[in-house]
């Protein structure tokens, strides 16, 4: 076997996602650690351009980086090494976050493209135990594999304890999926349920591994996390929307894209949990009032 060749089986098996691209950045490798981060098979991506947006990569503010400053694409052009933190497409129209590492390929001193790692910011595995712990106890929700609500306010009421024992605040946020009564009507439940599915997974990436998401009841989550401030509170409500923003679901020949509304909630002093959740409710239906596919909060 030529020593290329070995190097590209090595490559295929590490532990990270691996893709070469030429310089007019067409996919001339995909390893298999790629096929299970991003869902693509390698005869799905190779040979075509890393700007088909296959993975359509989003930075943190929703900037769609495969149409404007893609590092990989950057790296083709100068030869500079790059790093960076972006949420990819999943094939199943989630987003998932992911650090990517770019190098230079040179043969024989001419830049001929570049090679990017990527591996997926996954959550601990302690908090995996415990999502385990939770289908035990039958605090999951079913579609979502979310936890269900009476988890959510379980969870609640110890946040509340933490805020009057310790003076912890933190963060609340309910969230409402836009119009998904006509994704249904449209698309059938199937479908919805994939929706479903999807936001739930967005959902999930946006935030931190201390604190949760959990499907409420319909199309509606609750989200509990970690904040010091109200300018925390809304950067996280942000990446939440723009995140559902830019998944989708794709059915046939059709990419369905959904929006969420937030009624976000900065918690400082006690309160009781139905206070809290009434709340952000109604912040949640102010942000249906003002047009959808944004947050409305307040400090409590």
């Amino acid at each position: 076997m030529e020593t290329n060749q070995i190097y590209l089986e090595i490559l295929k098996q590490v532990k990270e996602g691996v893709y070469f691209v030429d310089t007019n950045r067409k996919i001339t490798f995909w390893n298999d650690h790629a096929e299970q981060i991003t869902g693509f098979n390698a005869s799905e991506v190779l040979n075509k351009h890393c700007f088909d947006n296959i993975l359509n990569h989003v930075d943190d503010e929703g900037n769609h980086l495969c149409k404007e400053g893609c590092p990989l694409h950057l790296t083709v052009v100068d030869g500079i090494k790059r790093e960076a933190s972006v949420y990819l497409h999943h094939k199943n129209g989630y987003r998932v976050p992911v650090k990517i590492r770019i190098y230079p390929l040179y043969d024989n001193g001419l830049l001929i493209g570049a090679i990017e790692l990527f591996t997926d910011e996954k959550l601990p595995k302690e908090l995996l135990k415990d999502i385990e712990n939770l289908k035990v106890l039958a605090m999951t929700d079913q579609l979502t594999g979310m936890a269900n609500r009476r988890y959510l306010e379980s969870f609640l009421s110890n946040k509340i304890k933490e805020l009057e024992e310790f003076n912890t605040p933190f963060g609340i946020a309910m969230i409402d999926i836009d119009y998904f009564k006509v994704v249904n009507d449209t698309y059938g439940h199937d479908t919805g349920d994939l929706t479903l599915q999807m936001a739930s997974k967005s959902l999930v990436n946006a935030i931190r591994s201390t604190d949760i998401v959990g499907r409420w009841g319909g199309d509606e989550f609750l989200v509990i996390f970690s904040a010091q401030n109200i300018e925390q509170l809304e950067q996280i409500s942000e990446r939440m929307r723009m995140l559902v923003e830019t998944s989708s679901v794709q059915r046939k020949e059709t990419n369905i894209h959904i929006t969420i509304s937030i009624g976000a909630v900065f918690v400082q002093s006690a309160t009781t949990k139905d206070e809290i959740i009434n709340i952000a409710d109604k912040l949640m239906y102010q942000s249906k009032q003002k047009g959808r596919n944004c947050f409305s909060d307040r400090i409590l």
